[in-house]
């Protein structure tokens, strides 16, 4: 078979990604799910107990800016099995968690990390094989994303109901090591010059070259500090403050208007399976109609969507509202590292990355504690859901400005 025969082991490189993030949002994004059954086992406050959850995007976003280097310095497949070994472990303490405090540390602190070992893989790997067709390729890498969604919230709200919170979390973790097991054997660091298909990287780019760490760290920090990093950064943390309302209190929400836990988890289903379609569909159109404006028309649509719920008091409407958020975040997630190799280049993919994922990381700490605290206080999310929506349409304009100055400083 002829070299232009082969398939370019790109696409593979993709299905493992695609696996990694399946691991990492299929169980972060099911913690709606668990919520009502931690609440009444540990029996704390809304606000307090979801503090587990914000500190464990907290760890999976602040961990990837180190996480990012050590990936960029000593490869791919052997951060992501050390990755996955911890998130294993993370998830079977996190069973045996007799009080809070050991909850936040296990569910937090531990599998957070091992999530962001595997968040930075899946995400920033992709743009080191693709570049035409970077939006489509990264679009089905991050669709992982939806499909755990989609699996993983129904599946865990059937296994607690059958087996207990705890037992569920250790059959997950079960599955989380078959998974793993692929998405290792299959993922490589970046193609060889003489593999890459002809057309598929623009003038200009290569395959990254091997850099010593203080030259990797002062090309960081030199992004790090320009304008257009400091507007994403801001529109990145603005945007995700809807995400992690509405994945951390969703559920709870839908019970709290009279309706059936089912429902709640069936809409966080749906936020994955739309959100997969939109992240192939999406992702694959930007190409060509550009990434910034569609990554932020997509996290404008988010912000809307999110200041309509309150409105919405029966199932077919919070369904609809999962159907359309879903949609819209997908679009948004699928280009979230093509966007930054877009506008700082691939060279420290990986770094810069893990750096802007930050912002969603302090989104995902103080959103949901913020939105909880509400609660208690209010007795409602409206203000919480409004509040977002509205972050959420500030940061699309400010992810605008970011491709703005990054031409400004290019012309």
């Amino acid at each position: 078979m002829g070299h232009e025969e082969r398939i370019y082991y790109g696409w593979v490189v993709v299905g493992a990604c695609f696996f990694g993030s399946f691991v990492v949002f299929g169980l972060s994004y099911s913690f709606g799910v668990f919520f009502e059954a931690i609440l009444t086992e540990f029996g704390h406050p809304r606000g307090v107990t979801s503090v587990a959850f914000g500190v464990q995007s907290l760890m999976l976003y602040l961990g990837a800016v180190g996480i990012g280097v050590l990936v960029d310095r000593y490869g791919t497949r052997r951060m992501l099995a050390l990755g996955g070994i911890v998130l294993g472990l993370g998830l079977v303490w996190t069973s045996r968690a007799e009080s809070l405090l050991a909850l936040v540390l296990a569910y937090g602190v531990v599998t957070g990390l091992g999530m962001s070992v595997l968040f930075v893989v899946s995400y920033a790997t992709v743009p080191r094989w693709f570049d035409r067709r970077q939006g489509l390729a990264g679009g089905l890498a991050s669709a992982g994303l939806g499909a755990g969604m989609l699996v993983v919230a129904p599946a865990a709200d059937a296994l607690i109901e059958r087996v207990g919170w705890r037992s569920a979390l250790l059959v997950l973790a079960a599955g989380v090591a078959v998974v793993m097991l692929v998405a290792v054997a299959a993922i490589r660091d970046e193609p060889e010059p003489e593999e890459v298909p002809e057309g598929e990287f623009v003038e200009g780019f290569r395959p990254s070259e091997r850099t010593t760490l203080d030259e990797r760290l002062t090309d960081v920090v030199a992004i790090a500090r320009s304008p257009a990093f400091l507007a994403l950064f801001c529109g990145w943390l603005l945007i995700y403050t809807t995400l992690y309302v509405v994945l951390a209190h969703l559920v709870v929400h839908v019970v709290d208007l009279g309706i059936s836990r089912t429902v709640g988890a069936t809409a966080i289903a749906l936020v994955g399976a739309t959100s997969v379609v939109a992240r192939v569909t999406v992702g694959h159109a930007a190409d060509r109609l550009g990434r910034v404006q569609t990554f932020a028309t997509c996290s404008a649509v988010m912000g809307a969507a999110t200041l309509v719920l309150p409105l919405l008091d029966a199932a077919i409407g919070l369904l609809a509202f999962a159907l359309v958020y879903g949609f819209a975040y997908g679009g948004n997630g699928a280009l979230l590292a093509p966007l930054t190799a877009d506008l700082f280049g691939r060279s420290n993919i990986n770094a810069v990355f893990g750096l802007l994922s930050t912002s969603l990381g302090t989104a995902g700490l103080v959103s949901p504690y913020a939105a909880g605290v509400g609660y208690e206080t209010l007795g409602t999310y409206t203000p919480a859901f409004v509040v977002s929506g509205l972050a959420a349409l500030v940061g699309a304009g400010a992810v605008v400005v970011a491709g703005r100055r990054r031409e400004r400083v290019r012309g």
